[in-house]
């Protein structure tokens, strides 16, 4: 099972995580490439520091909207939306990253999932970066159009689950600002995680057992709590005897 946060989030030279704690408990981070956060000297940074701790790297390309965090949905032509991914992914690449997977941010990362054209225009970016650099790079999401997509594209699709945030019964998160969205428990955060990768299993916010094949578990690098929460998931797997690895 893989253990995944997104980071290398700098806004004006700030970061929102404590990185360097959390390169040392993930295996997979996905890198912010200037749309919603960072810049060139923060990806080159968050790509050392993940070398250096043998983390897998992703790129987090999102809608270009630094003012809001990505978080705001937005209408961009198709192909103006893949041109605007591409240039973000070719922006890691530059800064040194051997890119393994590519995982959309915040609102691009639902409308991914839920818009066919969204999602095409995502899937069309990795396609072309993927023939820049000779191999297929996976997209890593949640089930929904993007998985069709990616794989029109002839692109692997990996699915992941959240250890942070509420589930809805339709296997769809919880809207930010809505009741039981955000998960800060370590503990709780832990037995999902232990559920998620023995049985396949996360329970929505209304009870409801939602099936999740899952292979890359997530914990936001600015989610309250997120080194401690990363740790008992880490700490946990471990104990039960579950490799935790990249699966790129």
């Amino acid at each position: 099972m893989d253990l995944n946060a997104d980071l290398g989030e700098t806004v004006e030279g700030v970061p929102t995580a404590d990185d360097a704690a959390m390169f040392a408990v993930v295996t997979s981070a996905s890198i912010a490439c200037g749309g919603h956060a960072g810049d060139a000297s923060s990806m080159r940074a968050a790509v050392a520091d993940a070398a250096a701790a043998g983390v897998a790297v992703g790129a987090h390309p999102s809608y270009l909207d630094r003012a809001g965090f990505g978080r705001r949905r937005m209408s961009v032509e198709p192909i103006e939306l893949r041109a605007q991914v591409l240039g973000q992914l070719q922006a890691l690449v530059r800064a040194g990253a051997d890119l393994r997977y590519v995982k959309p941010h915040g609102a691009l990362y639902h409308a991914a999932s839920d818009d066919p054209a969204t999602a095409a225009a995502v899937a069309g970016a990795v396609a072309d970066l993927s023939a820049e650099l000779g191999r297929a790079v996976p997209v890593l999401g949640l089930a929904g159009a993007i998985e069709g997509a990616a794989a029109r594209s002839g692109l692997p699709f990996r699915l992941e689950a959240f250890l942070d945030r509420g589930y809805r019964s339709d296997g769809s998160l919880v809207p930010r600002g809505e009741a039981g969205a955000l998960l800060d428990d370590p503990i709780a955060a832990a037995e999902r995680a232990l559920r998620l990768a023995t049985e396949g299993v996360v329970v929505a916010v209304t009870g409801e057992e939602v099936h999740s094949d899952a292979v890359s578990l997530c914990v936001h690098g600015d989610s309250p709590g997120a080194v401690s929460m990363a740790r008992a998931v880490r700490s946990a797997l471990d104990a039960a005897g579950i490799a935790v690895r990249a699966p790129w």
